[in-house]
């Protein structure tokens, strides 16, 4: 018995209605499945509380990630890392909850590909002018796309997508430590909206995350391919400001009356030439009477 053909894997996970463009303007899918899957598949250990958070961890309790719908504020996900399991972190990475779900999957992605490689990948913090540890690398992709560097603050530096709509901001200076893991007072804060202040979504990392884990999102939030979404379920501020496209295109109308009656004329067998036609007159002859069936 022939089996049924697999859909490409593109369309057999696709969810929504519309395309959203450009991609920083899609806010959260709701599902926080995907970003936890590359950590699962290398055999993370999985925890669930009594108020649906998941908690994640390295086998070596040197990476832990929290999935928090439920946590204090509104940091979603929370993903820091250790030298030393019982010591503060080395590093911590916040994505809060209406920050498109595609953009915490592209770090969980690449956190999972460094851990493959040891600590040495996943705990080297950045290093100027170091190969891949250089933190210039993080905005390469930005460049590459069309993001504008700004000014904006004496003490931050910027980099502003073309609709003015994405930016992220790299602050110079000593930083608390703590403060970079629980506020969005980071090194690193990605933001898209309307002002800083009131941000449709946000993401931040602290000083020493990992180069190449950054360099990962920035990849992501610049890559010009839509994202699906659900037209209900985008911001109200999107409807106005990003493209939405039907994923599949929309049904002709329902056929009125009229076109019925146009169709069915349409098909009617054309006349026949006016010569085979009989013209019958007085002086015709009656036709012959045909054999009785």
């Amino acid at each position: 018995m022939r089996q049924p053909e697999t859909p490409p894997l593109f369309e057999a996970e696709l969810d929504g209605d519309v395309f959203v463009s450009p991609r920083h303007l899609a806010g959260t899918t709701g599902v926080g499945d995907p970003g936890l899957a590359p950590l699962l598949a290398l055999g993370w250990e999985l925890r669930r509380d009594d108020l649906a958070n998941v908690y994640v961890t390295a086998p070596d309790r040197k990476i832990r990630l929290g999935y928090l719908p439920e946590g204090e504020d509104d940091g979603l996900w929370r993903i820091n890392a250790y030298n030393d399991p019982f010591a503060p972190p080395v590093w911590g990475v916040c994505f809060n909850d209406t920050c498109p779900t595609e953009f915490a999957t592209a770090f969980t992605t690449a956190l999972a590909k460094a851990y493959k490689h040891g600590p040495d990948a996943y705990l080297a913090p950045p290093d100027p002018g170091t190969g891949d540890r250089d933190p210039f690398l993080a905005v390469v992709p930005l460049i590459d796309r069309g993001w504008q560097f700004e000014h904006p603050r004496w003490n931050v530096f910027a980099i502003q997508s073309p609709d003015k709509l994405a930016c992220l901001e790299f602050t110079t200076g000593h930083l608390d430590p703590e403060a970079e893991l629980t506020t969005r007072d980071a090194r690193w804060h990605l933001w898209a909206g309307e002002s800083v202040d009131r941000p449709a979504w946000y993401a931040t990392a602290s000083t020493d995350t990992p180069v190449p884990l950054l360099t990962a999102v920035t990849e992501c939030v610049s890559d010009p391919a839509p994202l699906p979404r659900w037209r209900e379920a985008t911001f109200s501020y999107v409807k106005g400001m990003a493209r939405l496209t039907p994923i599949v295109p929309p049904r002709p109308p329902a056929p009125t009356p009229l076109d019925v009656r146009r169709a069915v004329a349409s098909r009617r067998p054309a006349a026949l030439p006016a010569a085979s036609v009989p013209r019958w007159s007085t002086t015709s002859r009656p036709a012959l009477p045909g054999p009785r069936r």
